[in-house]
C-alpha cells in the first residue's frame, strides 16, 4: 500500500545505473569521477522505488508509476505486477563478466520480507515493439522475496469482535490485542491533536517510510478492527454482516483485502457491498475466501473517523449436515487482513447461545420478585 514497495540491493562489482524507466533511485551517490556524462545513481546499494502516477511519458514503462501501489494478484492480476527498466554500466559484456547482485531488500512499505538469494535462469525472450520477432536476453535470474508477519512485528494489527442476533452480549477484541506498547501515545476522540493533525498533515521525512501511527485509544490498541455480526438464521440460509474499522488517523489502506476461514464459505450464495473471491490452497476444501471493495466505491478504507469504516453482509445456504449455531461454529475460524493474521478472541468468550439452562435463573428470579412485592404491598395496605 502507500507509499509503496521499494528494492535495494548490493551491486557484486563497482557497477552504476546509467539510467532507469518506469523507476528511480532514492540516491544518486558519489558520481564526481564522471564528468562528460553523470550516471543516474553510483551507490553500491541502490534503493529503488516506482514513479508516481503521471509521470513524464518519456520516463515510463510498462506496468510502471502507481507509486509503488500493488494490489493482491486474487483482486487485479494486472495491478499485482511493477516493473521497470535500469541501464547498467561497468557491468561487462558477456554472462561471464557480468556478477549477480546479491543482498536483496525488499519493503511494502514496511519491514517483513525476507528475500533468497540471486538465481539464473533461462534467459528471457523479448519481443520487439512490432511484436514480429523475439530477442534474447544475456542472462536472466529470479530473486524470491517471502513475507513473515512476525518480522515486520511482534505484535499482530488486527483484531476480531463478535456478535449474533441471539445474544445481547457483544465479544470485544482481547485487551492489549496488538500490544499495550502504543497505551502512553494513542489519543481520544477530543484529543488537540486531531485538530492539529487536521490543519497541518503529517509530513515523511523519508519516502521509504510509512507516517507515524497515529491510533485511537481503544482497550486492544490495533490499527483495524473486524467484526462478525451473525445477523439473521432463515430456513435455508443465514446472513452474516462484516465491518472493517479503522483506528489510525494517518493512515489509509488503499485496495484493502480480507481474508476469512470458515467451513460455510464452501456455498456463499450472494455478498452485497464487497467483492468476493474464493480461495483454494487444497483443492479438495473450499472454506477460505477473499472479501475485497467494488471499485471505486470502498476500495478505500479511510483514517478514524466517520468514515474510517466499510461494511458489507454476506448470505450463505445452509448445509444440513453441518450447520449448527452451537458452540460457536458460527464464527470465523481465521481471519486475516491486508495479509496479517488478526487476533480471534478466545473461544469461551464468544456469544451463548441460549438454552433453558440460561433462561431458569431469571424465570427465579422474576418469580421471587413477584412475591416480594406482593407481600409488601400487602402488608402496606394492612397498616394503613
Amino acid at each position: 500500500m502507500n507509499p509503496g514497495w521499494t528494492l535495494g540491493w548490493t551491486w557484486a562489482k563497482k557497477e552504476i545505473i546509467w539510467a532507469v524507466m518506469g523507476a528511480q533511485a532514492t540516491e544518486q551517490g558519489d558520481c564526481a569521477k564522471f564528468k562528460l556524462k553523470i550516471p543516474h545513481s553510483c551507490k553500491r546499494n541502490p534503493q529503488v522505488v516506482d514513479l508516481l502516477p503521471g509521470a513524464p511519458f518519456n520516463m515510463q514503462f510498462t506496468n510502471c508509476c502507481r507509486g509503488g501501489v500493488l494490489t493482491s494478484w486474487g483482486q487485479n492480476p494486472s495491478g499485482a505486477v511493477s516493473a521497470f527498466q535500469i541501464g547498467v554500466g561497468l557491468s561487462g559484456t558477456s554472462n561471464k563478466t557480468v556478477k549477480l547482485p546479491k543482498n536483496f531488500k525488499l519493503l511494502g512499505p514496511g519491514p517483513g520480507y525476507s528475500c533468497g538469494p540471486a538465481k539464473i535462469v533461462p534467459s528471457t525472450a523479448i519481443l520487439t515493439d512490432d511484436r514480429r520477432r523475439k530477442m534474447q536476453a544475456l542472462m536472466s535470474w529470479n530473486v524470491t522475496c517471502t513475507y513473515s508477519q512476525f518480522l515486520a512485528s511482534k505484535n499482530p494489527s488486527c483484531c476480531v469482535s463478535l456478535s449474533s442476533f441471539y445474544s445481547d452480549k457483544v465479544t470485544g477484541c482481547p485487551p492489549c490485542a496488538c500490544g499495550c506498547q502504543n497505551n502512553n501515545t494513542c489519543v481520544t476522540k477530543d484529543s488537540k491533536i486531531l485538530q492539529e493533525n487536521a490543519t497541518s498533515p503529517h509530513r515523511k521525512s523519508d519516502i521509504t517510510l510509512t507516517p507515524k501511527p497515529l491510533l485511537q485509544c481503544t482497550h486492544h490498541l490495533c490499527h483495524v478492527r473486524v467484526h462478525w455480526h451473525l445477523k439473521d438464521n432463515y430456513k435455508d440460509y443465514w446472513r452474516v454482516k462484516i465491518a472493517i474499522i479503522n483506528f489510525n488517523y494517518r493512515l489509509n489502506f488503499t485496495d484493502w483485502s480480507l481474508v476469512v476461514q470458515h467451513p460455510n464459505l464452501n456455498n456463499v450464495t450472494q455478498v452485497y457491498s464487497f467483492e468476493y473471491m474464493p480461495l483454494l490452497p487444497y483443492e479438495s476444501i473450499n472454506d477460505t475466501g477473499m472479501f475485497y471493495g467494488l471499485k471505486y466505491y470502498n476500495d478505500l478504507l479511510m483514517e478514524a473517523g466517520p468514515k474510517g469504516n466499510v461494511q458489507s453482509e454476506v448470505l450463505m445456504k445452509k448445509d444440513k449436515n453441518t450447520f449448527t449455531l452451537k458452540q460457536g461454529w458460527a464464527f470465523p475460524r481465521r481471519v486475516y487482513f491486508n495479509g496479517d493474521e488478526c487476533m480471534l478472541p478466545p473461544p469461551d468468550s464468544y456469544p451463548m447461545l441460549p438454552n433453558s439452562g440460561h433462561k431458569l435463573p431469571t424465570t427465579i428470579t422474576l418469580m421471587a420478585t413477584y412475591v416480594v412485592f406482593t407481600l409488601f404491598f400487602h402488608l402496606v395496605v394492612t397498616l394503613f
